[in-house]
């Protein structure tokens, strides 16, 4: 499938960070990313330029909890704020890839270097996302602490299904990626890049000022603005699941190898995927594939990846 040469966005899904949801410690995170930078390294050592996103929905939780839980116990220490706890999460995240991979490269005598870059991406104030939040983040409130929040902090407080109250924010689309020159001069290069972390950190443009703001970016959208801005070749989405399905979970399921934008839509339309969970992804992969003549997209599992681009497994998206 694919040619030599190629310039790749590869976008790590979470169980390429986290094997167990249940195990969310740095260092069951780190033998993950272990496992993980051989298949990346896989491609690097094919030829490939290899552009990185990754998600980071279970480390900001946990970031975002951490404030939370330590301002309930001493009310004298502050909240942190949304973006500031996206970008945290870049910087671990992108720590423990860099690790892994650089010794991966190595061990292989695979001469080039590894880098994380911070990266803000822009998004419109007005986007419909901002008007209806519905991304939950953080802990679990009583109705007095959450509308306590809401007075003093102006948070959107959400009841979550009888188990409490949560904060959500929204989840609106990328725009443009402010980093986006450096991590082409990056790649252009040669070396590796660890980009748009959890979608990138939100921010919007005010007469030329960024701002950050409260917001969760779907990571494959974000990974498709990227792949789109530097002009890549291939876009891959790492998932749980060797290929998409239509019919899932039913006697009817249909495992699907290779399908055109259209036949995508029209599954997209006919509801085969669950929001949330695949129907980002056979979006981003769509929105890829019809910006440039010739992009092809590619949703796989971590372990087929190399099978994948080989064209030997996964789901293929074409024009």
């Amino acid at each position: 499938m694919v040619k030599q040469k190629s310039r790749i966005v590869l976008a790590l899904g979470g169980n390429a960070l986290q094997a167990n949801p249940k195990e969310i410690s740095a260092e069951a995170q780190i033998k993950t990313a272990k496992e993980t930078a051989k298949s990346i390294v896989d491609l690097i050592e094919g030829g490939h330029e290899v552009i990185l996103a990754h998600g980071n929905g279970p480390q900001v939780g946990q970031l975002v909890a951490t404030y939370e839980t330590a301002a309930q116990s001493n009310p004298s220490l502050p909240l942190m704020p949304f973006p500031e706890c996206g970008a945290m999460s870049q910087g671990y995240i992108g720590y423990h890839l860099q690790q892994a991979i650089r010794q991966e490269m190595f061990d292989r005598k695979v001469d080039k270097s590894v880098a994380s870059i911070i990266t803000q991406v822009v998004v419109d104030e007005e986007d419909e996302g901002f008007k209806n939040p519905t991304k939950p983040v953080g802990s679990f409130f009583t109705e007095e602490e959450a509308k306590a929040l809401i007075k003093e902090k102006g948070y959107t407080m959400k009841e979550d299904s009888g188990r409490g109250w949560r904060r959500v924010v929204a989840s609106p689309m990328p725009v443009d990626v402010v980093e986006a020159p450096i991590i082409k001069s990056i790649v252009d290069a040669g070396h590796v890049v660890i980009t748009v972390g959890g979608g990138g950190v939100p921010v919007v443009n005010r007469n030329g000022q960024l701002h950050g703001v409260p917001a969760v970016i779907d990571k494959d959208f974000a990974s498709e603005k990227i792949a789109e801005i530097l002009d890549a070749d291939y876009l891959i989405i790492l998932t749980a699941v060797e290929k998409v399905a239509i019919n899932f979970n039913t006697p009817n399921q249909k495992e699907l190898d290779r399908i055109t934008i259209a036949e995508a839509k029209q599954y997209i339309e006919e509801g085969h995927f669950a929001p949330g969970s695949m129907l980002p992804k056979v979006n981003a992969a769509v929105k890829f594939v019809e910006s440039k003549a010739g992009r092809t997209a590619l949703i796989t599992s971590l372990e087929k990846a190399m099978e994948g681009i080989e064209g030997k497994t996964g789901t293929i998206i074409t024009a």
